[in-house]
């Protein structure tokens, strides 16, 4: 069997693609780091790939706001070859930046929405960047295809700005893949367990399909043992539930 092709989208101020490449490697898959340039020039197709991945970062600078211009060169000059590569049946990860990316490039909540946006990410309410580790819950009636068999994750995160708002006409429409929780899995609880004041508690969604998904922690910080702030706690050896986000993106495009 092929290996599976992923794509890891670069930009000026990228600095988690290499963590992802070694995390999807780690699953079995081949990894490309390919510049955004090389996209809008053609020099690279999306379609020759399986997945892409927008990993986390300060893309740009984060100048207007997170993620936002390079958003807008998704929706402008690649909103053709994304749609075309969802059609296919093509997977998209978003990683903290690139969940910012994918919002506001209208790629979710659905696909390449346009007019008012309904849903965005804003500087967290502590007024400050987060950088720690979290509790999570996996939505039980989330069709993300990346988090199956997966309910309670800790993973870390460092963002400015992560709180997700949304319209309240939109909120029960959302499909929510993981919340932010306390150490026993409940979802009502605010700072500093929910690290942005993000509404419902939201840390991670994806579209109806469940083929494109964002979350604001960092899975690709925690895929190894040794990783885990608890490591010499636990036994040496296993892999961490931030790898199976990945292995599950790789064992679903194998099935294609």
């Amino acid at each position: 069997m092929s290996k599976i092709k992923t794509l890891i989208l670069r930009a000026p101020g990228t600095n988690c693609d290499v963590e992802t490449a070694f995390a999807f490697q780690q699953a079995g898959a081949t990894t490309s780091l390919v510049h955004i340039g090389k996209l809008i020039c053609h020099e690279e197709q999306l379609c020759d790939y399986q997945i892409m991945v927008i990993p986390g970062g300060f893309t740009y600078g984060d100048d207007i706001s997170a993620g936002k211009v390079l958003a807008n060169e998704l929706r402008l000059k690649l909103g053709e070859d994304i749609e075309k590569f969802m059609d296919k049946g093509g997977l998209i990860l978003g990683i903290c930046n690139g969940f910012q990316v994918l919002v506001k490039a209208g790629i979710l909540p659905g696909s390449l929405q346009t007019g008012q946006p309904m849903l965005t990410l804003m500087t967290n309410d502590s007024g400050k960047f987060e950088c720690r580790w979290v509790y999570l819950s996996v939505s039980k009636e989330s069709p993300c295809v990346f988090t199956k068999g997966i309910e309670l994750m800790y993973l870390p995160v460092a963002h400015a700005e992560g709180k997700v708002v949304a319209d309240p006409a939109i909120l029960p429409k959302l499909n929510v893949v993981l919340y932010y929780t306390d150490e026993s899995g409940n979802r009502k609880v605010g700072y500093p367990y929910n690290p942005n004041g993000s509404i419902a508690n939201i840390a991670g969604i994806c579209d109806a399909s469940g083929r494109v998904f964002a979350l604001m922690p960092h899975p690709e910080r925690c895929i190894r043992d040794t990783q885990h702030p608890q490591w010499t706690r636990q036994k040496p050896g296993k892999y961490e539930n931030g790898f199976q986000i990945f292995l599950n993106a790789v064992r679903w495009a194998q099935s294609l």
